[in-house]
């Protein structure tokens, strides 16, 4: 019938993989068969059938896709070649409809029989891998492109990287390697999904260096890739390789690809772990001022204690204080007024003590034992003698504070002040 070329060509434009998930491996091909299912003489639908299907796809073309479905479905076919194609059609429409279970009915009765010309039969097979796959019924979705890689004898590697992506979601995570590999190894041009798959599945295996072995390699492939930058970067911290981690995320800085404020945390934390605190705390204060990174307490405590190990004593200071003031951090004012005091700014120092102590800190001893420090240099003998007999209270600095108590009381009376 000269009209069934339409009925094909149609029915080619329907077809559906595309989906991106995957199965298990090659069986056991007949080649022989294979090729002589491919040399066997088409076969073409009866008559009777055939008009029906045509007037079907007319309903189609017209956008009139309910009326075709109940159309096809009229049909009664006794030919089990025509019954094959009919159902090939309906689970087509129905996967169009998103009414995947109806689709994927109707798909495997198609198959099941055998019956469909080698073009139909295969790309029936893979689109039922396909729909089971978006439906998330995995295992059955491998065993559907397993059948597909046998009818045909072909191995494809968008095929191996959905067989890769369903073992991923049954959680067999060893098994996503070889599916993925096999797929890197047949693509004509590299795609990303393998390589990803491979990221995760070794993620979950906990196996860090592997993961970082492939981190390396899709920045390779892709240098252009922004997250695969920032993502090699953070894999390093897995392995602990802080120079490398460095180097990848000064790269990915410098290029403009961070994105979200963990990334600036990150290349602020690998200067740390480097010793070079004072990058650290830069990167970490500038992306805080240009609200890239959160300005909280966390955030703004991870600058003061980086300022703090550079020995940049008053901006260290300036930030605990700021990090103090966010709920009242006794400890934080505290190490805000040990450092003025370290700078030479008594009496700033003395009100971030005392504001430490009002706070109700429990490091009293160590407290007044700086307060009689500032007030000391401020030539405020009394003041000093009072906070450092405050400080014998405390057994830890007890033994410091009585020796500071005779100087202090010495000093004073050289300056005639009584004690």
């Amino acid at each position: 019938m000269r009209n069934l070329s339409k009925v094909t060509a149609l029915a080619l434009l329907m077809s559906l993989s595309g989906v991106a998930f995957t199965a298990p491996a090659l069986a056991a091909p007949d080649y022989a068969k294979i090729e002589a299912r491919k040399k066997a003489k088409t076969k073409v639908m009866g008559e009777r059938v055939g008009k029906k299907v045509i007037k079907a796809f007319d309903l189609y073309n017209e956008e009139k896709l309910d009326e075709a479905i109940a159309l096809l479905k009229e049909i009664d076919a006794s030919d089990d070649f025509d019954k094959a194609t009919v159902d090939r059609y309906l689970g087509q429409m129905y996967a169009q409809k998103e009414q995947y279970q109806l689709a994927i009915k109707h798909v495997q009765a198609a198959v099941k029989p055998d019956v469909l010309n080698f073009a139909d039969q295969e790309q029936g097979l893979k689109l039922l891998g396909d729909m089971y796959a978006g439906t998330e019924q995995y295992a059955k979705a491998k065993e559907a492109y397993a059948a597909w890689m046998d009818f045909t004898g072909e191995e494809d590697d968008k095929v191996y990287t959905r067989i890769a992506q369903a073992n991923y979601e049954l959680k067999l995570y060893k098994d996503v390697l070889p599916a993925a590999n096999k797929a890197i190894e047949l693509a004509k041009e590299p795609a990303k999904a393998s390589y990803q798959l491979k990221l995760a599945a070794y993620f979950e295996l906990k196996q860090y260096k592997n993961m970082v072995e492939v981190a390396e390699e899709i920045v390779r492939v892709w240098p252009e890739d922004k997250k695969a930058w920032v993502g090699l970067g953070k894999y390093y911290l897995q392995t602990e390789d802080f120079k490398k981690g460095l180097a990848t995320m000064e790269v990915a800085y410098k290029n403009g690809y961070f994105e979200n404020e963990v990334e600036y945390k990150v290349l602020s934390n690998f200067y740390s772990l480097n010793d070079i605190p004072y990058k650290a705390a830069v990167v970490l204060e500038k992306a805080i001022n240009e609200n890239k990174v959160k300005r909280n307490k966390q955030n703004i405590s991870a600058v003061a204690s980086n300022y703090h190990r550079s020995k940049d004593i008053e901006k260290a200071a300036k930030y605990y204080e700021e990090a103090a003031k966010f709920d009242d951090d006794a400890e934080l004012y505290r190490k805000a007024g040990s450092l003025l005091l370290q700078s030479q700014n008594y009496s700033a120092a003395v009100v971030r003590l005392n504001k430490a102590l009002e706070l109700g800190s429990d490091k009293k001893g160590t407290i007044y034992s700086d307060l009689a420090e500032a007030y000391y240099y401020q030539e405020k003998y009394k003041q000093a003698y009072n906070a450092i007999t405050k400080a014998m209270d405390d057994p830890r600095t007890r033994k410091f504070a009585k020796s500071w108590s005779t100087f202090i009381k010495d000093k004073a009376n050289r300056n005639g002040v009584k004690i």
